[in-house]
């Protein structure tokens, strides 16, 4: 799976931002054609994209675009341009505000389409939903099952929150009068558990308080500990934070390495299948536990400073 601790948004009708967006560290850039354009601007945006896309240096980036939604007028356009003028050079397209599977299953065809007409392998360019209001809450299972091309499921909140009428006009915050437990904990597990179902990642969206460091670790770290892969960042300052929170501590990394190593050796040297490493006992639980950390470590780049000695 592709890294996506920090998904950095950038609209496609700023230049300066596209060309900026390239020399940044986060794992992802979508750039985009939907909220940050304005209407007259959407093909002039479409424009700038492919021309970033084909122009630029996204060296160790997953490159995504966000099209507009269905209930929209440029959706196929958006599709059209952006793949037959850039889709060599780029890795998704995420569609916002799905709601059900028969939109992720119009776009699977429509990118199939496109790929067979322009000699591209077909299948390659994935999926990123955006899930952003009641109904699409209630059919991820569904929407996470629909296509192949599908990689992760995306947490739009601001939609979300005034979709469900949630009293607030703060986004990433608890909701004004919600003193006690989380107010989001459900939806992202819902979304957790569609996306694990099928083998998919899950993204937390984004925080508007962009100057609120410490706000923004601590609500990162929320989804993080459920396991969400990674999150939005809307500015530059963001990105460190959500790296170094959707990455495990190197402590945690060598330790998941050392139990992988270890169980291997008595596993298939001295034929145990629950044994202690130190004073910890590991089985096959725990390796798949450990697995989840040290893919993550190695996504995001880590080395190993401690070895198995039996």
């Amino acid at each position: 799976m592709r890294s996506r601790r920090s998904v950095l948004a950038v609209p496609g009708s700023n230049p300066k931002f596209l060309q900026k967006a390239q020399t940044l560290p986060a794992d992802e850039v979508f750039l985009d054609l939907e909220d940050s354009v304005a209407p007259l601007a959407k093909e002039e945006a479409r424009a700038n994209i492919v021309t970033a896309l084909r122009e630029g240096d996204w060296s160790g980036k997953t490159r995504v675009v966000r099209v507009n939604d269905l209930t929209t007028q440029w959706t196929y356009r958006d599709v059209i341009e952006i793949v037959e003028g850039a889709g060599e050079f780029l890795d998704c397209l995420m569609l916002p505000k799905v709601q059900d599977s028969t939109e992720i299953v119009w776009l699977d065809t429509l990118l199939t389409q496109i790929e067979k007409t322009m000699g591209y392998d077909v299948g390659r360019i994935g999926i990123e939903a955006q899930i952003e209001n009641a109904r699409g809450l209630v059919n991820a299972d569904a929407i996470a099952g629909s296509s192949k091309r599908l990689e992760t499921l995306v947490f739009g909140p601001a939609d979300f929150m005034a979709s469900i009428n949630m009293r607030t006009l703060v986004v990433g915050e608890q909701p004004p009068g919600y003193e006690e437990g989380d107010a989001y904990h459900y939806i992202l597990m819902r979304l957790l558990m569609a996306a694990r179902m099928h083998d998919l990642q899950v993204i937390d969206g984004p925080y508007l308080q962009i100057k609120d460091i410490e706000g923004y670790r601590r609500v990162a770290m929320r989804s993080a500990a459920l396991g969400f892969d990674g999150k939005w960042v809307l500015h530059p300052s963001q990105i460190e934070a959500a790296n170094e929170v959707f990455s495990p501590s190197q402590e945690d990394y060598d330790h998941a390495e050392l139990i992988l190593e270890a169980y291997d050796h008595y596993t298939s040297v001295e034929k145990r299948g629950a044994v202690m490493l130190g004073d910890e006992m590991i089985d096959e639980a725990s390796r798949k536990m450990a697995l989840v950390v040290a893919a993550k470590g190695r996504a995001a780049g880590l080395a190993r400073t401690k070895r198995f000695t039996p």
